[in-house]
């Protein structure tokens, strides 16, 4: 499994734009290689553009440089390259989790380069009639794959060139992984009497091993600039020597063409921060007894004591933690007692009940996780319609005297910003029916451990909710809608700023305080707030806490409210209702609700076909031989109709199956088999069954469940709680030490085991020795896959080409293992 989340900083000192206003309206764009799978707003007028945007993917391929593309915006013409970041993805690790500034590098089109070719090459001695020995050199191109698309097409074909003229293959159309399989011959050494002009004349065999053989791969193109280079392969003859045949893939290079680049200075940085991570995860049985001691956490007394305790005082950070651990408990359902018992110990040691839940301990990062991830469609439900209204109308919201733009009026802007903060107000206090139950029932844990410490303190019971649903949940999802994915972007300054002061008042309504107005840095915030300083406002709001921390609620109700899941443009091919007539592609609006799957002309037209989601029998990808297109899908209908789809992008197809795999998942009538090929000519291309009704010739893939609590693969989350837990091991050991010194010496503690809580020393450290020795035993797998895979991997295979670097750093990793164990 590999996995990326990247934070796209902002960009500063960018070239100015060769006209009178110097500026530029700039984005910047997430690459596999070539292949675009993210894309940001548009920063206008500004060589200093902020993105400060997240990303995160599930990365469903192979690559070789994460790249990052700073383009500006033309209104009239092709948006133009300012710069480029590539990053080789074996050296990610080095930046990993660091804000780093990075230098763009200037864009060369001949050294774009991306994908593979697999070529055998065959040195053959000749004996000629007068007994003289010549050297042929046999060339065969069988194929390519990954070649990039070039202006939406890639029509390939290779050149293959030896010390003269060079010889070229047929085109291939529309495919960036053509099969050649053609043979071109070379004639490399001849004696002198030959005197043929068009060929070269090599007396001396030595001076072979001086030669080489180059094959150039290029698009075939229609545009008057010629066909556009796709990478290169410089190989020398000299390895033929040993072996008179040798089959291999190689990784394509660019082409060294010898031009001088600017120095990286004159194009400007890019301010990144990538979290790369790349897990081998085992079978079940594997994990059996770290998981066990993991999910015991919840019932070990004190729970200080629990190996997931012991995971989040280990960690350098809290949230490091917590996101593994999560996604472990509420796979297993486990979440709801976890957390109850970590809270019950935070609210035992907290003295001031002011002070309840407001740092940044293990608890709070575990709730703030679990509402992401339990309460991302409750968001949609209660945020999204008021947010997209807000940043679609850009009415001004400015309060602050000194920031009014000229024209405006205070008065008016108050009056839209009141307006703005009692909707958003009001649909979340009468939204706690939708408040999914697995945050109902933490929050009712934490009301009864916090009235039960503070018992004379009446309001803690509701402060200790809405530190969470108001000051961690929505306050942050109003001011940054981009990261609780409501907006796919960050919103502009104007409505940022709106956002931010909705924000404010929002969490200030929501914290109950008594003095609200001493809450305000600001006098114009305070003078504001006086619009809500009504007894209504605060009993709504206690309502609302009240209903979402009640033990026993009503029975949850499904939502009659259509929930949007997703939605985008994508280019699906007609579904054949006309008997006659072509099957033609075409761009269409793609909307998916928990009720129906449509597409429209443009957003917000009337939708031209509807699938309700029982009707959904699987979603499975397509092969590209089908229609010689990537990244296609097909959604499977009763009666055997399909709706063949393709997405933007190999990330984009792979959110799209999973989503409507997920939401489909509990159909009765879900199929088992299916066709990965399409029925095209009268056959299956797949099984070349003719009939189209022919039952599947391929088992359906497992999709992602339903239930939340099953979303998760868990045995990947163990894997990454063991990868903490070894990263680690040094403080794992040290509070081994802790826990001995304090069970012999009862006194004061020694400064460097001050960090740690063990409030039981002994059970602290059984469970200790249960971590290590998992961790031990996981480490050892680890180490035998590795030798095993060293052993069983060739280099020059398909998976692993002659030019990989990641791989050659590998062997040299495992040969200088391999000598040390000697």
């Amino acid at each position: 499994f590999v996995s990326s989340f990247l934070f796209l900083g902002e960009a500063k000192n960018l070239p100015t734009y060769p006209g009178p206003n110097k500026m530029r309206d700039c984005y910047c764009t997430v690459n596999l290689d070539q292949e675009e799978v993210f894309r940001t707003k548009i920063v206008e007028k500004s060589l200093c553009p902020f993105y400060g945007e997240d990303f995160y993917c599930e990365i469903p391929r192979t690559f070789r440089h994460l790249s990052f593309y700073i383009f500006d915006r033309d209104v009239f013409r092709r948006d133009s390259i300012i710069g480029k970041v590539a990053i080789q993805k074996e050296d990610l690790q080095k930046y990993h989790n660091r804000d780093t500034w990075f230098q763009l590098q200037h864009v060369d089109a001949d050294s774009e380069v991306q994908g593979k070719v697999h070529l055998e090459l065959r040195l053959s001695e000749v004996i000629t009639d007068t007994g003289v020995v010549c050297h042929k050199l046999a060339t065969r191109v069988l194929e390519c794959q990954g070649l990039p698309i070039v202006n939406g097409q890639c029509d390939p074909y290779a050149t293959v060139t030896l010390a003269g003229p060079s010889r070229q293959t047929k085109v291939k159309k529309k495919t960036n992984n053509p099969h050649f399989d053609e043979v071109f011959y070379f004639e490399v050494t001849r004696p002198s009497s030959y005197n043929k002009k068009s060929h070269f004349d090599i007396e001396d065999v030595d001076e072979v091993d001086k030669m080489e053989i180059r094959v150039d791969l290029w698009n075939a193109s229609n545009l008057k600039f010629g066909d556009e280079f796709l990478g290169e392969l410089r190989l020398p003859l000299k390895f033929l020597r040993q072996s008179s045949s040798y089959e291999a893939w190689y990784f394509l290079q660019p082409r060294d063409n010898g031009n001088k680049s600017l120095k990286p200075d004159d194009l400007g940085s890019l301010r990144l921060n990538v979290v790369y991570t790349e897990d081998h995860v085992f079978s079940s049985d594997y994990y059996s007894s770290l998981r066990d001691v993991l999910l015991k956490s919840a019932d070990v007394e004190p729970v200080s004591a629990s190996a997931a305790h012991i995971l989040g005082e280990v960690c350098r950070e809290k949230q490091e933690a917590a996101i593994p651990l999560v996604r472990l408990f509420l796979h297993y359902g486990r979440i709801v007692p976890f957390i109850s018992a970590i809270a019950n110990a935070e609210v035992k040691r907290t003295q001031d009940p002011n002070t309840i839940f407001r740092g940044n301990s293990l608890t709070s990062k575990c709730i703030d996780e679990t509402m992401k991830l339990a309460g991302m469609h409750y968001l949609q439900v209660t945020l999204k319609p008021i947010i997209d209204e807000i940043c679609q109308v850009h009415k001004p919201c400015e309060i602050d005297p000194v920031k009014l733009k000229d024209g405006e009026n205070l008065e008016n802007n108050r009056e839209n910003l009141r307006q703005y903060v009692d909707r958003i107000f009001t649909v979340i206090t009468k939204s706690g029916v939708s408040c999914p139950t697995v945050m109902c029932d933490i929050f009712f844990s934490l009301r009864e451990s916090a009235a039960k410490r503070f018992q004379g303190d009446l309001d803690v019971r509701y402060t200790a909710v809405s530190s969470f649903i108001f000051l961690r949940f929505f306050a942050p999802a109003i001011l940054s809608p981009n990261l609780f994915q409501l907006t796919p972007h960050h919103p502009d300054p104007q409505t940022s700023r709106t956002l931010t002061l909705i924000s404010k008042t929002i969490q200030t309504l929501g914290s109950l305080s008594k003095s609200k107005s001493a809450n305000f840095k600001e006098s114009y915030m305070a003078t504001f707030y006086d619009y809500f300083n009504e007894q209504k406002y605060a009993d709504a709001v206690k309502n609302f806490l009240d209903l979402i921390s009640s033990s026993g609620r009503r029975d949850h109700k499904s939502i009659e409210q259509p929930i949007l899941l997703k939605e985008g443009f994508m280019i699906k091919r007609a579904q054949g209702r006309k008997r006659f007539g072509m099957k033609n592609f075409k761009k269409r609006w793609f909307r998916l609700t928990n009720h129906e799957f449509t597409y429209q002309k443009s957003k917000g037209d009337h939708p031209l076909c509807s699938i309700p989601i029982e009707n959904i029998l699987a979603v499975e990808r397509l092969e590209e031989e089908s229609f010689k297109m990537k990244n296609m899908f097909q959604v499977i209908q009763p009666e055997r109709r399909v709706l063949y789809i393709q997405a933007n992008n190999c990330v984009e197809a792979k959110d799209w199956i999973d989503i409507l795999t997920k939401v489909s998942q509990c159909n009765k009538k879900r199929l088992t088999v299916y066709h990965p090929s399409a029925y095209l000519n009268g056959h299956w291309l797949c099984c070349k069954a003719t009939a189209d009704n022919t039952p599947g010739c391929t088992p359906c893939t497992g999709g992602l469940p339903a239930n939340i609590q099953l979303d998760i693969d868990g045995d990947r989350e163990t894997e990454r709680i063991y990868s903490l837990f070894n990263l680690y091991m040094s403080k794992l050991e040290k509070m081994q030490e802790a826990c001995g010194s304090k069970s012999v010496y009862d006194g004061p503690e020694e400064e460097e085991y001050s960090t740690f809580i063990i409030d039981d020393p002994k059970e602290t450290y059984k469970t200790l020795k249960l971590i290590i020795e998992g961790v031990g035993t996981l480490e050892q797998e680890h180490a035998q896959y590795k030798r095993d895979k060293f052993k069983k991997t060739k280099y020059g295979s398909q998976e692993h080409p002659i030019g990989d670097k990641s791989f050659q750093t590998y062997i040299r990793q495992q040969s200088e293992i391999s000598a040390h164990s000697i």
